[in-house]
């Protein structure tokens, strides 16, 4: 029967007694970890949120009725326990950081009692995790979770420390926005009391930011929550939380500063590591030249060759009609390797595929100077010994090749040289490589719509040289666009901002907006702008992907108190669900139901 704490207070967290409170009598709670009888006494791991404490409980000591007590309890039983810090007297246990002293209890009270869990509350669970997120406050006591979470409030609270004394302002910015879909698509939420509208919920908060800075607030910050309804993956949630920020009368290196001031401050409090500043930047065209993506992992090189010269002349057609449709042939060399198995090529081929490549060349340098390719009889001798020499090929070495449109061999081997270094094992996990990528293109071209979109988003400024083509050539412009990049993760990105009526309008023109349509969806900001607007620039850090990555957890679930499962779905709340039809009449909704088939 659980009792009540009559009380007592707790004097310590079970991880915060250490040799020096020896002699003192104390008082702790937590939960019991594990429970061992011995006969004449009784062993106790109680475990709470700042580590495990190993208790002993004898009859002599405690009494008949504490000791009885003590050999009934069980794992998950919560209790608090009065005793005395006495140095260990078996074998140090050098795994807990407890584990030089005990507690010799003398009064133990029950104030919980548990079912057995379905999975053992331990660090590093093999439990599969649909049943760990279903049962996620139980998963939530598990060491290693507890940590993460720990450790991302102290990241958040750092992240706050160092933007108030660099004289941001903490202001936090509305949840029921305006839908305006231009880009991922927007959770809506419908209006009672305006029949057939609907609020979105934001994916950003970034005209309202831009408003502040109208506004002369000069430097903005704010730990965002944020929305987006799309497929999700292993860095990626429905809803999320970004250190979100805005600056006024600046250009790009100044919110580059305050972020890697920001970045190392975190990382030295966090975790203990020293960024060197200032952090690498380069631009977008070279990220992707070099390591096919524009969030590169430098943390290891097979790094892409452009060889289009080189084959340009040959007689192999997947070569030659990717150059006559206007793309290029690329490579990485996968050093010493040459010996890999047909059948590993054959997966990597399938691999790339998910790009986009129709395949995958090959050329193996053997230890005799020999060639071993997929299209070699295409080529002379003479073209084969160049293209090796081209890719720094040796003896021993594999060379792979792509070859289509430029974006689908960045892509395909981008993806490529980060899977070949994952399964060779060549990722140095202990590196921390930031990294700046600049310079993007301010548009993109999309197929289905047949018309640009903005890359970053429509107020985005373009690079001062490349205005002059806003209108000629729009897809030649760059954009005063970064993204801090870390171990191959776009850590979080920002713009310097459209401040320029002429400027917008013709940025709208580009996305294929009138300004009638323009103001429809944005004619708050664009009626600001009418009233003095600052030159401003900002950048926004995804908070989870952060302490993901500092912690080196696989996915980004493992840093979120209630994540999402792939399907959005929450399998501890069973969210989303049914609602009360009352409600739904009340908002004046009512739900199409689809028909049926025999089948069903």
């Amino acid at each position: 029967m659980a009792e009540s704490m009559k009380g007592l207070k707790r004097s310590y967290r079970c991880g915060e007694i250490t040799t020096a409170n020896i002699g003192e009598t104390v008082t702790v709670m937590g939960w019991v970890q594990k429970q061992r009888n011995k006969g004449g006494i009784v062993f106790v791991d109680l475990r709470d949120r700042a580590g495990i404490l190993q208790v002993i409980f004898e009859e002599s000591e405690c009494g008949t009725e504490y000791f009885e007590k003590a050999g009934k309890l069980r794992s998950e039983f919560v209790v608090a326990v009065v005793g005395k810090v006495c140095k260990r007297e078996g074998a140090v246990n050098e795994n807990l950081a407890t584990g030089e002293i005990e507690i010799r209890a003398t009064e133990v009270r029950i104030l919980s009692e548990a079912e057995t869990p379905p999975f053992p509350i331990e660090a590093d669970s093999k439990t599969k995790e649909e049943l760990r997120l279903k049962y996620r406050y139980l998963d939530l006591r598990r060491p290693d979770i507890q940590k993460n979470l720990i450790l991302r409030s102290k990241i958040a609270t750092t992240i706050r420390a160092y933007l108030a004394e660099e004289g941001f302002l903490e202001i936090e910015t509305p949840i029921l926005c305006k839908s305006t879909p231009e880009g991922a698509r927007d959770y809506l939420v419908p209006s009672r009391v305006h029949p057939g509208n609907f609020y979105a919920l934001p994916q950003s908060p970034q005209i309202f930011k831009q408003l502040l800075m109208c506004s002369g607030y000069d430097r903005y910050f704010q730990i965002a929550k944020c929305f987006r309804d799309e497929d999700l993956r292993a860095d990626r949630q429905p809803e999320f939380t970004q250190v979100d920020m805005e600056l006024s009368f600046v250009d790009v290196d100044d919110v580059i500063a305050a972020t890697e001031g920001m970045v190392a401050r975190v990382c030295k409090e966090a975790i203990g590591h020293e960024v060197t500043l200032p952090i690498p930047r380069m631009t977008w065209q070279e990220a992707m030249d070099r390591f096919g993506s524009d969030k590169p992992d430098t943390r290891f090189g097979m790094e892409l060759v452009n060889v289009s010269e080189v084959v340009k002349d040959c007689e192999f057609g997947v070569f030659t009609g990717a150059l006559a449709a206007g793309g290029s042939v690329r490579g990485i060399n996968v050093k010493g390797q040459a010996g890999i198995p047909r059948k590993k090529i054959d997966a990597l081929t399938a691999f790339v595929k998910d790009y986009g490549a129709k395949g995958l060349a090959y050329l193996a340098v053997q230890e005799d100077g020999t060639y071993k390719s997929s299209f070699a009889k295409f080529m002379t001798e003479e073209q084969l010994d160049a293209l090796v020499k081209a890719m720094n090929g040796e003896k021993g070495d594999l060379l792979f090749f792509a070859a289509d449109k430029n974006s689908v061999v960045w892509a395909s081997l981008g993806a490529l040289r980060c899977e070949v270094a994952k399964q060779l094992e060549m990722i140095d996990e202990n590196k921390f490589n930031f990294l700046w990528v600049t310079e993007f293109p301010l548009l993109e071209w999309d197929e289905e719509a047949e018309r640009f979109v903005a890359m970053h988003h429509p107020f985005t400024m373009p690079m001062d040289e490349d205005l002059q083509y806003l209108d000629t050539d729009p897809g030649r412009v760059r954009a005063k666009a970064y993204d801090i990049v870390l171990n191959g993760v776009e850590l979080g990105g920002g713009s310097v901002r459209i401040f320029q009526n002429d400027v917008q309008e013709k940025m709208f023109k580009c996305l294929g907006f009138t300004m009638e349509q323009a103001y429809e969806q944005f004619g708050f900001l664009l009626n600001a702008f009418k009233y003095g607007v600052p030159p401003h620039a900002g950048l926004a850090i995804g908070l989870d992907r952060f302490v993901m990555l500092l912690v080196k957890a696989d996915n980004i679930r493992e840093v979120i108190a209630f994540p999402k499962v792939k399907d959005a779905s929450c399998l501890m709340t069973d969210a989303p669900n049914l609602v009360d039809p009352k409600q739904l009449d009340e908002l004046e909704i009512a739900l199409k139901v689809q028909p049926c088939t025999e089948n069903e």
